[in-house]
């Protein structure tokens, strides 16, 4: 093992041993200045928690960023064969989701970077990320002050623990999904269980609408281009009682615009229809509900000609690996999609799952790991994609 491969292994299990939430990554941002100034990268603070740095190239030219996100998620991990050594030292947090190799993999591409920054020309704008797994997220408060000024592309990755390793994935346009919540309330009548007649159960109204809101979807738009689930249901104090409310909370994924506002015409047609069946002579204030979307992070769009000067150099580069540059849509969202929405942008995914080293657990799983040699390679193709778009930034932009 080189000492480039320790250095950045090393680097990814101090993030996983100590792993913050969103927008509580203190300590992280700490780390991650502490290397920088190691290397030789001047870096700032940024919303709150987050770090932007510049290297500079031998003269003026284009800039291009590397982002990676940087917060973890609120699990519990369960200790494993793989991960005695860098298990989560953070009670009820982990680094489920990969970042903590994201992080490590732009700061490899960095330090390749910074060591030849005489040799090319531009700059490359390096972005560590909060917030990725909390809407309304840290790309937005990045953006508003002033992380991407000046940039004229940003490239970012993303491990996936359902991918074979080395599998790189991406498409031009839509390549993940918008990402909203739904937020329903039915209220009924309450009462005592013994005089259901004079009660109007919220419950039996929510059972109706869960049942059968989908076949109403799906009469109008095809199952393949959305996604929808409910997350949390709340209701009820006492066990001999009709309650008076009931909350339901969950989230949609569409992949245009227009679908959502499809669904949500379905939904309040639906909810309608049901309160009138559920109404009751004699009781003129229910049933009645309370519905709205929130929109949470936009549909994710590669730049058509970033991504086909990509997809060529990876190509001609990675031979060794396969890639796929016409995948389907992912349901996963990102906030990611907010940069793309300003400057131009390319996203992929590099897999890393590995049956042989019993590396098979997807993202967000408590047992999820990686095969590590995917920093070294997400680092090389984060460094290749750089060079080749300050040399040649006419094969990339518009």
């Amino acid at each position: 093992m080189t000492s480039f491969e320790k250095w950045i292994i090393n680097i990814r299990r101090k993030f996983h041993r100590y792993p913050e939430p969103s927008f509580e990554e203190y300590r992280t941002q700490q780390r991650i200045i502490e290397i920088l100034n190691r290397l030789g990268i001047e870096s700032d603070r940024i919303a709150g928690t987050g770090v932007v740095a510049t290297i500079n190239g031998n003269s003026p030219g284009p800039c291009i960023a590397l982002r990676a996100d940087m917060d973890a998620l609120r699990v519990k991990e369960e200790q494993t064969d793989l991960n005695r050594d860098y298990i989560s030292q953070n009670e009820g947090i982990m680094h489920a989701c990969g970042h903590d190799g994201h992080m490590a993999i732009v700061l490899g591409a960095a330090r390749y970077l910074n060591e030849i920054r005489n040799q090319f020309s531009g700059s490359v704008r390096l972005v560590f990320q909060p917030a990725e797994e909390q809407p309304p997220g840290g790309a937005s408060k990045i953006i508003e002050e002033g992380g991407i000024d000046d940039v004229d592309a940003i490239v970012g990755l993303h491990i996936f623990g359902d991918m074979d390793f080395g599998k790189i994935k991406f498409k031009s346009g839509c390549f993940m999904a918008s990402s909203n919540r739904l937020n329903l309330s039915i209220f009924g009548k309450g009462g005592h269980h013994s005089n259901p007649g004079d009660c109007i159960d919220p419950v039996f109204i929510a059972s109706d609408f869960l049942s059968s809101i989908h076949t109403e979807i799906q009469k109008q738009i095809n199952p393949s281009k959305y996604a929808m689930g409910i997350g949390k249901i709340e209701g009820g104090e006492q066990f001999n009682r009709t309650m008076d409310r009931i909350d339901i909370t969950g989230s949609l994924r569409t992949f245009y615009d227009e679908d959502i506002d499809l669904i949500k015409s379905i939904i309040k047609q639906k909810l309608d229809s049901l309160m009138n069946d559920y109404s009751i002579d004699g009781i003129s204030d229910a049933p009645e509900y309370e519905f709205e979307i929130l929109r949470a992070y936009p549909v994710l769009n590669n730049d058509e000609k970033f991504t086909s000067a990509a997809y060529n150099l990876l190509k001609e580069k990675f031979p060794e690996f396969e890639t796929d540059n016409n995948s389907k849509p992912l349901f996963g969202a990102e906030d990611f999609a907010f940069y793309v929405k300003k400057i131009p942008g390319f996203y992929f995914t590099v897999g890393t799952k590995n049956v042989q080293k019993n590396i098979v657990e997807i993202n967000h799983s408590s047992k999820f790991d990686i095969d590590e040699e995917v920093l070294i390679i997400g680092a090389h193709i984060l460094k290749t994609i750089t060079i080749d778009f300050l040399n040649n930034p006419q094969d990339y932009l518009q």
